[in-house]
């Protein structure tokens, strides 16, 4: 039963990640590839918990981020953009594991904000809203984890919902008309 699970949502994140590469970096199918692989294999290195390897997944995301630097010349630093992605990383893995879970909220919603503003050149104040909705987003996903992943759960059109906002509130701060 769980190997099956965990099968479904290893598709669903490979899914994900390919689409990602795919329709937000316009990457032909050996970088999609390649991208997909150094994510996925740095999720994998994260996932574990507490032995986790937390160097080893940085060093995946710098080479994430160097390979969208070749294709984009940005992030500017792709070693900084590595970090800034492992710290909220690292304040969110925190927070799953606290008695009270939305602790700590407002250190992780400022951990996505340095990574977005990093990323996309834009104020703090202007990525806000985005990283509030990213992790309104986080916590329904993280309850729905603590409830068995019930396929059925009306969480998970919450969440679809908080991450559209997110993603439409990124949109809306690095679009300049």
């Amino acid at each position: 039963m769980w190997v099956g699970y965990y099968l479904r949502r290893w598709t669903q994140v490979l899914s994900a990640v390919v689409s990602l590469f795919r329709l937000g970096f316009g990457m032909d199918l050996v970088l999609i590839l390649r991208g997909t692989w150094l994510m996925l294999r740095a999720m994998r290195l994260w996932q574990p918990f507490p032995d986790n390897d937390p160097d080893r997944a940085e060093a995946y995301m710098c080479e994430l981020y160097a390979l969208v630097r070749s294709r984009f010349g940005e992030p500017d630093d792709p070693a900084r953009a590595a970090a800034l992605e492992l710290d909220w990383w690292r304040v969110h893995r925190e927070r799953q594991y606290m008695a009270d879970p939305t602790q700590r909220s407002d250190e992780l919603v400022e951990s996505v904000i340095r990574l977005y503003s990093y990323l996309f050149g834009e104020t703090e104040a202007a990525v806000r809203p985005a990283a509030i909705h990213r992790v309104q987003a986080m916590d329904l996903s993280d309850q729905w984890v603590r409830e068995g992943c019930p396929p059925d759960s009306s969480l998970l059109s919450h969440e679809r919902a908080a991450l559209v906002r997110a993603y439409a509130a990124l949109l809306a701060a690095v679009h300049h008309a």
